[in-house]
């Protein structure tokens, strides 16, 4: 690593995902090592105690990744944003643990970035992109109304995505940031007034280990947030 640092912090949220992490990592670092990009890597773990600790202690000895083990808070959203507190690079960029988000596209998302033709980068399922393997019924039905409830708020096609890329100074633009539940790229869109959002197509894979933590509450946790989000982008001054 350069004297100056990384240029990309590459944010994964966690919790029971020891399975998914060392392949998460090499495919992390191949990808950023052929395009010529300082990263690290920053795994927030919600006190998972599943060996995810002892994994990323032995990843440590080749890559630049390290583990911040919570026990005083829990969820994906607030788990970015911890990230992003102990992140060094100038771009910042959010994505699963379970291997559903390619790392491959990492290099194209950041590229929207640090060219200046974005100050929002998604990774998108449904902008040229696609599922890798078709959905049950009511998990793309879920998954249509989420989007459709958030087009008012962002011209993003895939608004729900979380792999997702901005810079540094996006995030402390933005407007104070409390989310609820999941959906904290939504929320930084919203909060920082992204205007320019470029979505890069991806193919959604298959979860390789471990569970969802998608459920009834976090689907009620959703719909709170909107509200908030919808209070914040039409009934507050820029």
């Amino acid at each position: 690593m350069s004297s100056a640092g990384p240029s990309v912090s590459v944010v994964v949220p966690a919790y029971r995902e020891a399975p998914n992490l060392r392949p998460l990592c090499e495919r992390i670092f191949a990808a950023t090592h052929r395009a010529n990009l300082e990263a690290e890597l920053i795994i927030v773990d919600d006190d998972s105690r599943d060996g995810s600790v002892e994994v990323v202690r032995d990843l440590a000895s080749r890559f630049d990744v390290r583990i911040v083990v919570r026990t005083d808070q829990r969820g994906l959203a607030s788990a970015v944003l911890r990230g992003f507190d102990e992140a060094r690079g100038r771009v910042l960029l959010v994505m699963d643990a379970d291997l559903q988000h390619p790392p491959e596209k990492i290099p194209e998302l950041i590229e929207c970035i640090t060219s200046g033709r974005a100050d929002f980068a998604i990774g998108s399922r449904y902008a040229g992109g696609r599922i890798e393997r078709d959905w049950p019924l009511f998990r793309r039905l879920n998954s249509w109304v989420a989007t459709l409830l958030a087009r008012p708020l962002t011209t993003a096609r895939d608004s729900m995505s979380g792999f997702f890329a901005l810079h540094r100074d996006t995030w402390k633009r933005a407007a104070p940031l409390d989310p609820i539940g999941y959906k904290i790229g939504l929320e930084l869109m919203v909060k920082a007034r992204c205007r320019r959002c470029l979505e890069v197509p991806i193919v959604f894979g298959d979860r390789a280990g471990g569970q969802s933590k998608l459920n009834l509450s976090e689907q009620l946790r959703y719909l709170r947030h909107l509200a908030r989000l919808y209070r914040f982008r039409f009934f507050t001054r820029p």
